[in-house]
């Protein structure tokens, strides 16, 4: 399969292939990324990083349901200075990582911000949209004010990417994505889980201890590729897209939705092999339909 390039390239930086481990399943740890990086994804995005450190939620915290996975951990993450003690050990090594972070407000973000910047990471992933925790994710990347007054502050601390990471929690997500774009986002993620519950019948109560949570897994793909697909439409940033992605069809969907790269997240569950064997679908598809870089089939869904 020469000439088939897996290469892409967002917003001033370059991927070997266009599959990212999703934030939130495991990358707590430098380590942990780097072992995503080791079995064949071509980016890693951290845990979301948050000013102090926070334990989350008692367990149980993950519970497997028949449309995914249901999950409250409520943002548990080590803090921005240890984090950034850890990023610190592997400066030089040119990592393809991007950092997540979250905060209460535009103080907090640019603080986060401030500790994690002389690092060596590609860009940031502003969690805007974590549907299960108070007072930070939905209820900031809901407000398209509140949006813009967070991008501000991260920008006037880095000169690095930032990619808005969106909800599909709310009616008014095209707003909120121009005002992150308009207030110096070089990029999009969509989307994030989406609030939900789950209630054990023999117990009569609600099966997470946070009681809601956020559905990840093969019942969002389709709201993801209708966001990614609507966004596309309006925007002209790369988009990242997020989502029930486990097989090459589905990052191909994403692609032609409007995406330029694809997160994988739950279905990592599965194991780590599923980088491989998206990528290898990849390029047996591009192959079949002659496509020489992954960056021609990005929006064709708009066009065909």
């Amino acid at each position: 399969m020469a000439g088939r390039s897996l290469r892409v390239s967002l917003a001033g930086f370059r991927l070997e292939n266009p599959l990212l481990l999703a934030s939130g399943i495991v990358g707590v740890t430098v380590p942990s990324l780097i072992r995503a990086l080791d079995s064949g994804a071509g980016g890693a995005i951290s845990k979301s990083i948050g000013l102090e450190p926070r334990e989350g939620y008692r367990n149980p915290t993950l519970v497997a349901s028949d449309a995914g996975l249901l999950n409250a951990v409520g943002l548990s993450n080590p803090g921005a200075r240890v984090f950034s003690e850890e990023l610190a050990t592997v400066r030089g090594k040119r990592l393809p990582v991007i950092v997540s972070i979250f905060g209460g407000g535009p103080v907090e973000f640019g603080r986060v911000t401030e500790l994690l910047d002389n690092n060596d990471f590609l860009a940031y992933e502003l969690n805007l949209s974590c549907p299960h925790v108070e007072g930070v994710g939905t209820e900031i990347g809901h407000d398209p004010a509140v949006v813009a007054s967070v991008v501000r502050a991260v920008r006037e601390k880095t000169k690095k990417p930032i990619f808005a990471k969106l909800s599909a929690n709310t009616h008014r997500m095209v707003e909120v994505a121009k005002a992150a774009i308009d207030s110096g986002a070089n990029g999009l993620t969509a989307i994030n889980t989406m609030r939900a519950m789950t209630i054990e019948v023999e117990t009569r109560r609600p099966t997470l201890t946070h009681k809601f949570g956020g559905l990840s897994g093969a019942a969002i793909r389709p709201i993801a590729v209708a966001r990614i697909y609507e966004l596309y439409e309006n925007f002209r940033v790369p988009i990242i897209g997020c989502g029930g992605v486990s097989t090459w069809e589905h990052a191909v969907e994403m692609f032609l939705a409007g995406a330029s790269a694809i997160e994988v997240g739950t279905a990592l569950y599965g194991g780590y092999a599923v980088f491989d064997g998206i990528n290898a679908g990849i390029r047996e598809y591009m192959a079949r339909k002659r496509y020489s870089r992954v960056q021609e089939m990005v929006g064709l869904g708009h066009k065909l």
